[in-house]
């Protein structure tokens, strides 16, 4: 057992339908992120360093703030627990909750321009494992996940590589979208 990263969607009854899990659409495996993409967007609570997903960011001149910004999100089941276990003013508490999603709302488009401006231009470098610093704990296997970025894994969702993670968020970013999505983020279980 592990923890797992997911995008969540504003219309999800709609999206996941049955159909969604019929196993000869795979759109599961088309759309898995995996647990080294959660450890990576976890990595801005943990290290001392500068994350690695700020130094792809500076390393392409890409904002990548919308990424940071999909972690704000708090589903219903979310803010419920954070109100339980809050320790200071529940209502200042439920306010920033609130800003948070807000800030969220209709962010799709802005999402998706993200994701396909770094799928260019990390496609275009080579030794991306060289070029980032781990602050000396690799947590996130170098050698493995940022190496051959072009080259699609098709293993299992769990040894996806950067690359491949990208491009199952923007495919599951122009499948949400065809269907009436406007809002997402990231989701962990």
């Amino acid at each position: 057992m592990g923890l797992d990263i997911y995008i969540g969607v504003n219309n999800q009854k709609e999206l996941f339908s049955t159909d969604y899990y019929d196993v000869k659409n795979d759109y599961i495996n088309k759309h898995r992120l995996s647990r080294t993409f959660c450890n990576f967007m976890s990595r801005q609570y943990v290290t001392s360093g500068l994350p690695e997903l700020d130094q792809i960011g500076q390393i392409t001149g890409i904002d990548v703030t919308p990424l940071y910004d999909m972690d704000k999100y708090q589903d219903e089941f979310e803010q419920e627990m954070e109100m339980l276990f809050a320790e200071n003013d529940r209502e200042e508490l439920a306010e920033q909750i609130q800003t948070n999603n807000e800030h969220l709302n209709n962010n799709i488009e802005l999402v998706l321009e993200t994701i396909n401006a770094l799928i260019s231009s990390l496609s275009k470098i080579d030794d991306l494992n060289k070029k980032l610093d781990h602050g000396g704990y690799d947590t996130l296997t170098y050698d493995f996940y940022f190496v051959d970025f072009n080259k699609p894994t098709v293993e299992s969702y769990v040894r996806n590589n950067f690359g491949q993670d990208l491009h199952n968020i923007k495919t599951f970013l122009v499948f949400a979208k065809e269907r009436g999505t406007t809002t997402v983020w990231f989701s962990y279980d």
